[in-house]
């Protein structure tokens, strides 16, 4: 393991002190989590063993109790029989198979203390794995939220820039319409020039054959 060493530095853990501390709190508290889960499964496969030995031991003070009772009827029968003999030699295995009885009974108390204290110290860190993912959550709601911002803030960047280089064709529409006009003056300003040189080419040659018409008629009156 690496930033616990024991089971209750876990359980004595301050979350926040230690994601404050790091400079990668998103990677630290995905190793928390990890090492946390790890742990939890530590502890479950240790509680299960216990459970296997609680059922074998519960399994020996069965027969165990079987057998204090079948010694206690053999004495019973010895002594029925006049055999006193066989009677004590009855009772002396009745006594080994309660003293063994009474090591089961004494190895289940123990069995049921240490699951009793594996199931409290396993919903602590339960606990302590829900707090941190919980932490989690925070920090990834916390990421889409700055990714959404950020989103949001390139998409304003773009729209102004859009809206840049549409005023700036609009503008650019507004010269070339100007210039059009000027054209179009500069255009309809020639042709009237045109037509009043013309005009007054006309107004010439209408004086001089008015002129010679003149002569014409003068010569023959």
């Amino acid at each position: 393991m690496g930033m616990f060493s024991r089971f209750t530095d876990i359980i004595n853990a301050n979350i926040n002190a230690m994601l404050d501390k790091a400079e990668e709190p998103e990677k630290m508290i995905k190793l928390i989590i990890e090492e946390m889960a790890e742990t939890l499964v530590e502890v479950r496969s240790a509680a299960a063993k216990h459970i296997a030995e609680k059922k074998t031991v519960l399994r020996n003070i069965r027969e165990m109790e079987s057998r204090v009772t079948k010694w206690q009827h053999k004495a019973e029968l010895a002594l029925t029989k006049g055999r006193e003999d066989l009677a004590k030699s009855a009772l002396v295995e009745k006594q080994n198979c309660t003293q063994k009885l009474a090591d089961f009974n004494e190895a289940l108390t123990q069995i049921d203390e240490y699951l009793t204290a594996v199931q409290q110290d396993s919903q602590r860190l339960q606990d302590k794995l829900t707090e941190a993912k919980r932490k989690q959550e925070a920090f990834a709601i916390r990421q889409q939220s700055a990714e959404v911002r950020l989103k949001v803030r390139e998409k304003a960047v773009i729209h102004n820039i859009d809206e840049a280089i549409n005023k700036f064709e609009r503008y650019q529409q507004k010269i070339d319409r100007v210039e059009a006009a000027v054209e179009a003056y500069d255009m309809t300003s020639s042709k009237t020039l045109d037509s009043q040189f013309r005009t007054l080419e006309n107004d010439e040659t209408m004086e001089q054959a008015l002129a010679q018409l003149k002569q014409k008629i003068a010569k023959g009156s």
